[in-house]
């Protein structure tokens, strides 16, 4: 198994790969990136997640340097070069090179970057025993920094509220917004099943659209589930019946610890399985959503 890396189209491994320390990636997190993995060695949801990069980009006002067709093929191209059974896929993208000031307006020659490296799935016991996750009063945009669905390299506020929630021994932090309410994990989106009705906090909010939310979301309305994208307090937390954590590399991970309490009866539960059941099935036979 292999870690392979395409820079501006030109295939590398990791010990060769380089870019500028001049590049405003480096030097201010100026960026926008898309993380996939592998199923069956091919990417899940390609489509999907170039389309979301090219909104970032536009959000950002960063400039593509070759049409997503060019990127989907490069990105193909080193997933094949690597060759692992299955793959974690970053492609970034930065808005180039410059003399050290924060203008964007003195920025050239965008830098585009995919790394491919061998994918190591979340150890099972976290699906069968359920996660632990931690509250931390950060949203995405609590310092105004970052437009609402945009997914940024200037990924600090992010960092650090996972820093909180490892200190606490948890698997992820789930911030809330300046008005307390629960928006998204550190890297994740949230749900909370009660009853028959399965909720999760609206883009509005200003959480990053993500791609498993939204195939959660829809294998949801397939069993038949109230889905409702609404408002969520740690309260409501407290009173839900189950809690599962989606994203890319955790496909839909149960929640059976929130801080100091125990969420329902404290075992993995029945719609959080048949959902990652679900998931991975439709992963499995489907290459985009």
């Amino acid at each position: 198994m292999t870690t392979r890396i395409c820079i501006d189209g030109q295939l590398t491994d990791e010990s060769a790969a380089r870019i500028s320390v001049m590049d405003r990636g480096f030097l201010y997190g100026d960026s926008i990136y898309e993380v996939m993995r592998t199923y069956g060695g091919q990417p899940f949801a390609l489509d999907q997640h170039l389309h979301r990069l090219q909104r970032s980009a536009q959000l950002l006002d960063i400039h593509l340097p070759v049409p997503l067709a060019t990127l989907e093929q490069e990105i193909r191209d080193t997933v094949a070069a690597a060759a692992n059974p299955e793959s974690y896929i970053r492609f970034i993208v930065t808005r180039g090179t410059g003399p050290i000031n924060l203008d964007p307006a003195t920025a050239e020659n965008p830098c585009r970057v995919t790394i491919v490296t061998p994918f190591t799935p979340h150890p099972e016991p976290l699906y069968t025993q359920g996660a632990k996750i931690c509250l931390v009063s950060a949203g995405r945009l609590s310092g105004g920094a970052v437009p609402a669905g945009a997914k940024s390299g200037n990924y600090l506020v992010n960092i650090m509220a996972l820093r909180a929630a490892r200190q606490q021994n948890a698997h992820e932090a789930v911030m809330l917004d300046g008005g307390g309410q629960v928006s998204e994990g550190a890297s994740s989106n949230v749900f909370a099943l009660f009853g028959q009705k399965l909720r999760t906090p609206p883009l509005s909010v200003g959480i990053l659209e993500g791609i498993t939310r939204h195939l959660v979301i829809q294998l949801a309305q397939e069993m038949g589930l109230q889905m409702e994208q609404t408002g969520l307090t740690p309260h409501d937390l407290r009173q839900a019946q189950e809690l599962f954590l989606t994203s890319t590399l955790r496909e839909v991970l149960p929640v059976t610890r929130v801080d100091d309490w125990v969420v329902g009866d404290g075992q993995v539960g029945p719609v959080s399985l048949e959902l990652r059941r679900r998931y991975r099935e439709r992963a499995s036979t489907r290459r985009d959503v």
